[in-house]
């Protein structure tokens, strides 16, 4: 699939939402990069299994037990069976995978290749394909943004917002740029995780808000980073993983 905005100007707004008179930009060249779907996703699965710690499973798990095969002429299977009586556990199989308390199948070991080598066309051409998607205004909707009160996308804004140091002037900024309704979205969908990861402090999952993009932190990251759903990225660090979480193009951005 290839996709591109074709529109040749971008306006620039005010922290204000106000259109900066004869402030309009070209439209960067890669926001009319391919927009690969394919390549974009396989980057990201190769990319955030680099995130994982390895683990596996002790050496001796599963065969902590005194167990012998009673051999053949008993009309029952070969598995080592746990000696001794008067428990429910004697009898039993035990060291295969096919019994209960057993081994598994082949132990995982801490020293599996865990790490995924990643081209680096590959990771620039997915990079781009993801910046060329958030500004195409359907791509973003079908990734559950709402947008239909934004001006425009890009949404391109002033640097005076990098300027922004308190959380209470970034909600402010976000409701009038109309991109506060996103974020509503995302308390809306708070709540626990599904399994195990609620053991693992991972209680709670949530949607994603608007991604701002910016050159210089002048305090915005400290302003932004408490509301639930926005993310901030620095323009010279652009990371897939943000730009398409999932591994799904039409991440919502907001641009200095």
């Amino acid at each position: 699939m290839s996709l591109s905005v074709a529109r040749p100007l971008v306006s620039v707004y005010t922290e204000k939402s106000e259109v900066v008179p004869d402030a309009s930009l070209p439209l960067p060249f890669v926001f009319k990069a391919p927009i690969r779907p394919d390549l974009v996703n396989d980057v990201h699965v190769s990319m955030s299994k680099n995130a994982r710690q390895p683990y596996s499973v002790s050496k001796e798990a599963g065969h902590q037990t005194s167990a012998e095969s009673w051999g053949t002429g008993r009309a029952v299977a070969r598995i080592p069976r746990v000696r001794g009586g008067g428990t429910h556990r004697s009898g039993q199989g035990a060291f295969g995978n096919m019994c209960r308390g057993g081994r598994m199948f082949a132990p995982t070991k801490p020293w599996r290749r865990w790490h995924r080598r990643v081209n680096l066309r590959q990771r620039r051409a997915a990079v781009a394909a993801a910046v060329a998607a958030s500004g195409v205004p359907a791509l973003v909707q079908a990734r559950g943004h709402i947008i239909e009160k934004v001006p425009e996308l890009p949404l391109v804004v002033s640097d005076k917002v990098q300027e922004i140091n308190k959380t209470k002037q970034a909600v402010i900024f976000l409701r009038r740029i109309k991109a506060w309704s996103d974020v509503l979205k995302v308390y809306k969908s708070q709540r626990l995780r599904a399994g195990k990861g609620k053991m693992r402090n991972r209680r709670r999952v949530q949607r994603k808000g608007p991604l701002i993009i910016y050159h210089k932190d002048q305090g915005l990251t400290r302003a932004f980073r408490n509301i639930p759903g926005v993310e901030m990225l620095n323009v010279d660090k652009l990371n897939l993983l943000k730009l398409a979480p999932g591994g799904h193009l039409g991440r919502f951005c907001i641009w200095t």
